[in-house]
C-alpha cells in the first residue's frame, strides 16, 4: 500500500502543475469566507546568546474568516508586488537579535498559493500521513501527533526557558473574541518547547518577569509544556491574542526551524 502511494503521490502532483498551464487561474481559489496568511520569520541571535546555532525559523500558515463587509472584495496579493520587511534588532530579556520577517503577516490580504507551492504542500503532507506524522486527512489543514521532548523532564524545561527565546505569532480575526485550532512542531530534536495563547505581545515580555505576572490562557488545551509537536483548540480568546513560542537557550543545529499552523474555527457568523 505504501509504495502504491509513493508513485501516485507524485503522479497526482504532475497532472496538478500540468493542469495550471490551463486552468491556473480557476483552481485553489477558495468559495468559502476563509483566507489564509502563509509568511516565515527568520531571527539570528547575537553572540550573547549561549546556543552554538544562532539562527531559528518560524514558517507559518494563518488562516481566519473574513468579514462581510472584507469578503466581497478582491485581497488577493500578488507576491511579486509584495518585498521583505527590513532586518529589525530587537531584544528580549536583555539579549539581542536580528528580525525578518515577510510581509504576509500583515493580516490584510488573502494569499493565493502558486500552484507548483500548493503541489508541493500537498504532496508533503500525503507522505507525512502515511508516515503517521501527520493526524490530518485534509492536506489544508495540519494536525501534528502530541509529542513530549524525552531529553529531559518538564521541570527542567521550566528553569531552562527562564533565560530562552520567546516568539510570538498573532492570529488574524474578524471578531472580537473567537476560537483556533493549531499546531505546531520542531524539527530540533534535541529541545522542547513550551506554547501558549496569551492575551497580547506584552505577555512576550512579561514571561520573564520575576513576579509572577505572566498570563495566559490556562485552560488545558490552549498551553503545552516541552513538547517536540503538539496540536490543540483555544476558545474565547480575544482579538489581540496571540500564540507564544518558547525554546531555551541551548540550540546546537545550525537551524532550528518550527512549523506552526492557525485555524480559525467558524463560529456561523
Amino acid at each position: 500500500m505504501k509504495r502504491y502511494l509513493y508513485a501516485l503521490i507524485p503522479a497526482v502532483a504532475f497532472l496538478m502543475i500540468f493542469t495550471n498551464a490551463f486552468f491556473g487561474h480557476m483552481i485553489f481559489v477558495s468559495d468559502t469566507e476563509q483566507v489564509a496568511n502563509k509568511y516565515s520569520v527568520y531571527a539570528h541571535l547575537q553572540p550573547e546568546w549561549n546556543s552554538d546555532s544562532k539562527n531559528i525559523m518560524f514558517e507559518v500558515t494563518n488562516s481566519w474568516y473574513k468579514s462581510g463587509k472584507d469578503s466581497n472584495g478582491n485581497h488577493v496579493m500578488e507576491a511579486s508586488a509584495k518585498e521583505y520587511n527590513t532586518n529589525q534588532l530587537n531584544y528580549i530579556n536583555g539579549k539581542s537579535y536580528v528580525e525578518l520577517k515577510h510581509e504576509f503577516s500583515d493580516c490584510q490580504e488573502e494569499w493565493q498559493p502558486m500552484l507548483y507551492r500548493k503541489a508541493v504542500d500537498t504532496v508533503r503532507h500525503e507522505i507525512e500521513y502515511v508516515q503517521g506524522k501527520q493526524l490530518s486527512t485534509n492536506p489544508d489543514i495540519s494536525v501534528y501527533p502530541d509529542i513530549e521532548n524525552k531529553n529531559y523532564d518538564n521541570s527542567k524545561q521550566q528553569s531552562k526557558i527562564k533565560n530562552g527565546y520567546v516568539q510570538y505569532i498573532p492570529i488574524c480575526t474578524s471578531n472580537d473574541f473567537t476560537s483556533y485550532d493549531y499546531s505546531l512542531k520542531t524539527d530540533n530534536k534535541d529541545i522542547g518547547f513550551d506554547v501558549y495563547f496569551v492575551k497580547s505581545l506584552e505577555e512576550r515580555t512579561d514571561f520573564f518577569a520575576i513576579e509572577q505576572s505572566f498570563d495566559y490562557y490556562d485552560d488545558k488545551d490552549c498551553f503545552a509544556q516541552n513538547k517536540q509537536s503538539y496540536s490543540g483548540t483555544c476558545k474565547n480568546i480575544s482579538k489581540n491574542s496571540g500564540l507564544l513560542v518558547v525554546v531555551p537557550d541551548e540550540l546546537v543545529p545550525w537551524i532550528t526551524k518550527f512549523t506552526i499552523n492557525l485555524y480559525e474555527i467558524d463560529s456561523g457568523m
